[in-house]
């Protein structure tokens, strides 16, 4: 049983997810604290691998109040925890012309560590968001019209 703490919601959105990997990030004491009180926005965050690294940037984690002097800056680079085979085939594929890393989640695992949902995607095009407004819209109308005809029945 994991316990969200933020998710990217604008992600599923704007792009198109082709896989998923679970993942650990490397934090201060500080940022562990101010992460359980669920002060962690991963709106504008995404991940690229520098010298065999997978790296998060644009991670908002405010700072803890009571942590004073320990704080770190809430932006800062973080490196997330990964096998080295994994990041290698990460390589292989973000190295793909229009595939991009994009955290969609950060969660408490079971053992209470920190951990985040890697995803690679792909942008979405206009024309590709409204179709999945009509196909939405679609199903919508045919889920209420079930409804309706197991009412009337």
């Amino acid at each position: 049983m994991k316990k969200i703490l933020a998710s990217n919601r604008q992600a599923q959105r704007d792009y198109e997810v082709l896989e998923t990997l679970e993942c650990g990030i490397e934090l201060k004491g500080s940022e562990v604290k101010s992460v359980r009180a669920g002060k962690v926005n991963l709106k504008e965050s995404f991940a690229c691998v520098e010298r065999n690294e997978v790296v998060l940037y644009n991670t908002h984690i405010s700072p803890y109040e009571q942590a004073s002097y320990l704080n770190v800056e809430p932006t800062r680079v973080r490196k997330l925890l990964l096998h080295k085979n994994q990041i290698i085939r990460l390589i292989g594929k973000v190295a793909q012309k229009g595939f991009t890393l994009i955290p969609l989640d950060m969660y408490f695992s079971d053992r209470g560590l920190v951990k985040v949902t890697l995803a690679l995607c792909k942008g979405k095009k206009l024309f590709d968001r409204r179709d999945d407004i009509r196909r939405r819209e679609a199903d919508l109308s045919i889920r209420r019209a079930l409804k309706d005809r197991r009412r009337n029945s």
